[in-house]
């Protein structure tokens, strides 16, 4: 995430007193600051290349507790013997395809092969946001995937069909409202909560943060960061007893007032992580797992300092994965990406954090935005890297983009998980391996499961007792004999657009003089699932010497079907707003740029139409 920098009207209020006085002080922001501030963008948007230190020491300063926490029992981070599949069901900017009513619609279809959605975070951050510059914990949430009241409707959806959602968690720094320093105040349960500026850290955006402060009668926090530090927002001090109260009230709000499951940690390097066990403690979330994005020792020595109540994104099973399929070379599964083993591997401790790993191979973080964002992507062989995620021991979590291209396939290889019983915790077997190909055999509760990467050709006389039921590029997979029977009473997977009638619907776009053109659409069934910011169109007709843009839909001809469309320039650039209940072929042309900066839009069809 990149946050702009902005000069804001300071409002000075006294330390600890939860009102706003009316003198208003114009703060201008120093080279250094500004300097600083761009420099920390990019929490969420990451170098290019991330390549995590292969063994990274520990430095973070511990420092006690402002209080002893109350002894309770023990929680389990993310429970062993787990076989359930997890989906992202977002990515970046990718506003359309995750809101609320949109991934609700879907719950028919996940449930049969997933059993958690993680979800973007949902309060209000004051504008367009994915949610990592969060503003509002309890007391707003209608957001930019929706309102308050379609999430409860989502997540209840959910539930009712054996899907857990949970939360995006963003508790390493927090937004201001109105200058450096204040933050909302807010009612749950009957109590008003409300962070000061002595909750932030003292060493806040390199001591800029402090130095305003002192200028304009604030203090901060004595407590400098417990972990790395951001200068995006403002970091929050975890040692204050103020703060504490607050993140277990929020988090008791996400599990029992909006009804998640567990939490998805944002950012855990950013504070120790004896402060995710006292949350997890009080909060008691049935999955919780943190984004600890480095080495595999930093994020093992992490979840050790939770005392294993919180599981990790094994970032290095990811970087594994994209080593083989990026460079050909499938050997490279089984070998450390930069001296780092994945955490499930056989060679990290024996297997033993098998449990805490939620394995993935792309995320909003890693995939291709665009030309000029293009982080650190998977390049090709899709399909095979998720034959390999979903065979593998961990937690798989698969990346929404995938799914929707790969629904049928994807499906297939959870249900092939499913009949083998293959857990977190199960255990593997190297089978063979060189720069051709990679073959691992993994047993699970039912029997054993053998995925086989890269060339074919040797896979049927080197595997024994298997047989083959699924293959695609570059990927099989090899079944026990015993399991034959359960995979054949597996249903065959179906989703919205099968076997439903179609014809053709050809919408043009009036030449608006713009570099370059895409058409983003979808349509309320689910047919039609273009992931943002849609297709790139470059097919031009020329009709009464003007020049029209053009794409033509294949979709259902069934009564009181439409679709819907916005044009725009490409992720994060400009757009028209929603162009809605298209029926049949349409001629637009873009009109000016309404209040909240989207290009209207005016249909022509009547004058242009042959």
């Amino acid at each position: 995430m990149c946050v702009g920098i902005h000069t804001y009207v300071k409002t000075p209020t006294r330390i600890g007193v939860i009102i706003s006085m009316n003198r208003q002080v114009l703060f201008p922001l120093s080279l250094a600051l500004i300097l600083s501030l761009i420099i920390a963008c990019g929490k969420d948007d990451p170098k290019p290349t991330p390549e995590p230190d292969p063994t990274p020491a520990d430095t973070t300063v511990v420092k006690p507790d402002p209080v002893t926490p109350n002894p309770v029992a023990s929680v389990a981070g993310w429970p062993a013997e787990y076989g359930g599949v997890m989906l992202q069901g977002f990515y970046w900017d990718g506003f359309g395809d995750a809101q609320w009513t949109r991934l609700e619609a879907q719950a028919d279809e996940l449930a049969p092969y997933f059993s958690l959605v993680w979800i973007p975070q949902s309060g209000n951050c004051g504008g367009t946001s994915m949610g990592y510059d969060d503003l509002w914990w309890f007391n707003n949430y209608d957001s930019s995937f929706g309102t308050e009241a379609q999430l409860r409707s989502l997540i209840n959806t959910f539930k009712s069909k054996g899907i857990g959602t949970i939360a995006d968690v963003v508790i390493n720094h927090r937004k201001n409202v109105s200058n450096w320093v204040d933050f909302p105040k807010e009612t749950y349960k009957g109590v008003t909560y409300e962070m000061l500026s002595t909750d932030i850290c003292a060493d806040d955006d390199g001591g800029a943060t402090k130095t305003w402060a002192s200028q304009n009668g604030y203090q901060l926090s004595a407590n400098s960061d417990t972990g790395e530090g951001w200068g995006g927002m403002r970091d929050i001090d975890h040692m204050s007893t103020n703060v504490q109260i607050i993140v277990k009230a929020y988090l008791d709000f996400l599990l029992n007032d909006l009804g998640y499951v567990g939490f998805r940690y944002d950012m855990v390097k950013g504070y120790h992580g004896r402060y995710t066990k006292l949350y997890n403690e009080s909060a008691k979330p049935q999955f919780s797992v943190g984004e600890c994005w480095d080495g595999t020792n930093t994020i093992r020595s992490w979840i050790d300092a939770t005392e294993k109540t919180s599981a990790a994104f094994d970032f290095q099973f990811r970087y594994t994965v994209r080593n083989a399929v990026n460079t050909g070379n499938w050997a490279r599964l089984g070998q450390r990406n930069d001296n780092n083993w994945p955490l499930v591997s056989n060679n990290v401790n024996g297997g033993a954090y098998r449990q805490y790993a939620v394995t993935f191979v792309e995320n909003h973080d890693t995939e291709y935005r665009s030309a000029t964002a293009q982080q650190d992507p998977i390049k090709k062989d899709t399909l095979a890297a998720n034959a390999y995620l979903l065979a593998m021991p961990g937690t798989p979590c698969v990346f929404l983009k995938h799914w929707k291209s790969y629904k049928h396939d994807i499906a297939r290889m959870i249900q092939a998980r499913q009949v083998a019983g293959i857990q977190n915790t199960s255990s593997t077997t190297l089978l063979r391996s060189n720069a051709g190909f990679y073959a691992a055999t993994v047993e699970g509760t039912k029997g054993k499961l053998v995925v086989w990467l890269g060339d074919q050709s040797e896979a049927a006389a080197a595997i024994e007792g298997c047989t083959k039921i699924l293959e695609g590029q570059h990927y099989s997979y090899w079944l026990d004999n015993s399991l034959l029977s359960a995979w054949q009473a597996m249903p065959t997977p179906t989703f919205a657009g099968d076997n439903v009638e179609k014809h053709d619907i050809t919408i043009h776009l009036k030449d608006p003089g713009w570099q370059q053109v895409y058409f983003y659409a979808w349509d309320g069934n689910l047919y039609i699932e273009d992931s943002w910011p849609g297709v790139k169109v470059t097919a031009t007709k020329t009709i009464n010497g003007t020049k029209y843009y053009y794409r033509t839909f294949n979709v259902a001809a069934e009564p009181g079907y439409s679709m819907n469309v916005i044009f725009d320039q490409g992720s994060a650039e400009a757009q028209t707003v929603d162009i809605t209940g298209i029926n049949s072929d349409r001629y637009y042309e873009i009109t000016n740029r309404g209040d909240d900066g989207k290009f209207g839009f005016r249909d022509i069809t009547a004058a242009v139409a042959p």
